[in-house]
């Protein structure tokens, strides 16, 4: 019988900026529900199927079942996930926060390299 991963979290490993919100997210999952895969882990990310074009532009969370969210879609859902933290999540239901949180990620996304000057890799 397999045991069930999670939910995986898929970020850019070598962005420093993303390696930082990872941790962030990993203080926070205090249940350690998630999992954490770079998407330069080739071998890892294979049995999700997803671009790695796609990968590379946004993180992605992917459920056991198949469901995907990337970018800030996936905020409200990891949130959902993070004990403390659940109760941020309605407020992406409020209309028009998830279109700002989509061009606030699209933006910082787009100006990561930029962002992470300092931080040095790993």
């Amino acid at each position: 019988m397999a045991i069930d991963p999670g939910p995986t979290v898929i970020y850019d490993g070598e962005c420093g900026f993303c390696r930082q919100a990872v941790e962030l997210l990993r203080r926070w999952d205090r249940e350690h529900v998630l999992r954490f895969v770079p998407f330069q882990d080739a071998a890892a990310v294979a049995r999700f199927r997803i671009a790695l074009p796609a990968l590379a532009a946004a993180l992605h969370l992917v459920f056991p079942d198949g469901r995907v969210y990337a970018g800030a879609d996936a905020a409200p859902e990891l949130l959902r996930l993070l004990p403390g933290k659940r109760w941020l999540a309605p407020w992406f239901r409020v209309p028009g926060v998830l279109p700002l949180a989509r061009r606030v990620y699209a933006r910082i996304a787009a100006q990561r390299h930029c962002l992470v000057r300092g931080v040095p890799p790993r």
